[in-house]
């Protein structure tokens, strides 16, 4: 259908969003493991910083889509239930979930595995 010769307007729309999706995908972001976050913090000038901005980028995505899962009626991942969840945190929450569990992570694995681990053992629902 996207090769050449006569294409109906449909048809080149379709290749045309077909195109921009491949590259799109092939130029995704990825996510930082756990050796990159380290080697972050030791090796850049404002490595720590910049580590716990990323670390509070992961929190709030992590918190919107545990409310987005709450209001489309699904189990949420975790329970705030008006408890204390600031950005502040997220600093905290990373180092106390790897040093509990270090047995469990493995340096290639990805942050938002942490962080994600440890929103749901310090924010249990109690259901």
């Amino acid at each position: 259908m996207c090769g050449q010769g006569r294409r109906t307007m449909l048809e080149r729309v379709l290749c045309a969003v077909l195109a921009l999706a491949g590259v799109l995908a092939a130029g995704g972001a990825q996510a930082m493991s756990i050796r990159e976050m380290r080697t972050l913090e030791a090796n850049e000038k404002d490595g720590k910083l910049l580590a716990n901005y990323y670390l509070v980028g992961v929190m709030e995505g992590l918190r919107e889509a545990n409310d987005n899962a709450l209001r489309h009626t699904r189990m949420p991942f975790f329970c705030v239930q008006g408890r204390r969840l600031e950005p502040a945190m997220a600093r905290s929450l990373y180092q106390s979930e790897l040093s509990r569990n270090a047995d469990n992570y493995e340096a290639d694995m990805p942050v938002q595995l942490v962080m994600s681990a440890a929103l749901q053992n310090s924010f249990r629902c109690t259901n």
